[in-house]
């Protein structure tokens, strides 16, 4: 609970500084690009990566793909970084189009009642490729069942287990599974022994507590302070559920593929349970803005994307074509994208990030046709919103490489 060498770590624009991106080194860049634009800084993206290795120890990840949401950089993290190890999909039609596109070993985040995505997947299966379904209810095995049955393959599952603590007032955490514990997961396990296309592979606990929650926002001393107290709590009170899940499991036969847990935000907490054999990430490749305040690291902004300046509207205050791009959650002013460079640019509070313009302010003197850049609160759903990232390293253009919507893909 004491203070984190990690605390005194200076704030954003230093470390990007450090590594040379100064405003100037991506406007010019993208000079004689069309805007808006979302880009990777592969350089940065690289450097995300050794630290996601370092933080956990030698323990594989798997690659959360809703965080990143392009093939390329799928590809491209899976070939190159051996503590990657296959990929966790948000849906079975997005697991069905990464096996398309070669990407193996894929584990469901969520559970599915869709019949046609499923169907494409249990094709997949009967060609030999690795997909792990997510379960946590009665009807979504008896679902997976039928269609194995009728397809003539046994579909692994994964068993999701809900690891929220609860206060006296307080639910700490998510509403993800009505699993908790061995004890409720015994009905659902007892109905699948008659079920025999059905074979229990693997169990995920996501602490979203943990894992999700910054505990080092600036400014609010007295919060972060309760939260590493509640998170410290939590980490006590639902890892042995985990843990208890698994050797019960163990003691009945099961033989377990893999048990996943963790986040980004909770690598180093995750890895002290030992029950736990892979960890899943996404969000720290990217490092979008929700992830600059936790007090055990600190990635670097790899990911982001620049708005033209179309206006000087007053003196001072300037708009930018776009940016209204809103990140999921609590609607709250931190799921707006900030802007990052140059420096001392701010979102106009009672305006905030606009539909087609976005309205800013700067002590500095900005031009029309300049570029401002920004970067999303979350990781992934930035992808949403364009059709391309341009890929950058050593102030060049690497490649123009499609998201999933440049592909014409979009799983919900």
């Amino acid at each position: 609970m004491g203070r984190s060498r990690f605390d005194r770590t200076p704030l954003l624009r230093y470390t990007v500084r450090m590594l040379n991106r100064e405003y100037e080194y991506y406007r010019e860049t993208f000079r004689r690009e069309r805007l808006p634009l979302a880009f990777v800084d592969l350089d940065l993206l690289d450097a995300n990566a050794k630290s996601l290795s370092d933080r956990a120890g030698g323990l594989p990840m798997r690659l959360a793909t809703k965080s990143l949401r392009c093939v390329w950089i799928v590809r491209y993290l899976l070939n190159n970084f051996p503590c990657f190890r296959g990929v966790m999909a948000f849906s079975p039609g997005e697991a069905a189009f990464l096996i398309d596109q070669g990407i193996d070993d894929v584990l469901l985040g969520y559970p599915t009642m869709e019949v046609t995505e499923i169907s494409l997947c249990l094709q997949a299966l009967k060609a030999g490729r690795s997909i792990c379904f997510m379960v946590d209810h009665i009807d979504h095995v008896q679902l997976l069942e039928t269609m194995a049955a009728e397809a003539g393959v046994v579909v692994p599952v994964c068993l999701d287990i809900d690891l929220s603590t609860s206060f006296p007032g307080l639910h700490f955490g998510v509403f993800r599974s009505p699993i908790t514990n061995f004890r409720d997961a015994e009905p659902l396990l007892m109905a699948m022994q008659s079920l025999p296309h059905v074979h229990l592979e693997g169990v995920m606990g996501y602490e979203a507590q943990l894992a999700g929650v910054a505990d080092a926002s600036p400014g609010s001393p007295v919060q972060n302070i309760l939260l590493r107290l509640l998170k410290w709590i939590a980490k006590r009170e639902s890892f042995p559920r985990r843990q208890g899940l698994v050797r019960a499991l163990e003691n009945l036969g099961h033989q377990l593929r893999f048990v996943n847990g963790g986040g980004t935000g909770s690598i180093e907490i995750t890895i002290q349970d030992s029950s736990v054999t892979e960890l899943t990430v996404g969000s720290g490749l990217y490092s979008p803005g929700l992830f600059d305040h936790y007090a055990n690291f600190r990635h670097l902004p790899a990911a982001g994307f620049a708005l033209p300046v179309v206006r000087v509207a007053r003196p001072g205050i300037y708009a930018c074509a776009g940016g209204g791009y809103i990140a999921s959650g609590p609607t709250a002013s931190d799921k707006q994208p900030t802007p990052y460079l140059p420096p001392g640019i701010k979102l106009m509070k009672l305006l905030g990030a606009g539909e087609v313009q976005t309205s800013i302010t700067s002590d500095l003197t900005l031009k029309i046709g300049e570029p401002v850049f920004f970067r999303h609160a979350k990781a992934g759903e930035l992808c949403e919103r364009f059709n391309s990232l341009h890929l950058v390293r050593g102030g060049k253009i690497e490649a123009i490489v499609p998201t999933y919507r440049g592909q014409g893909q979009c799983f919900f």
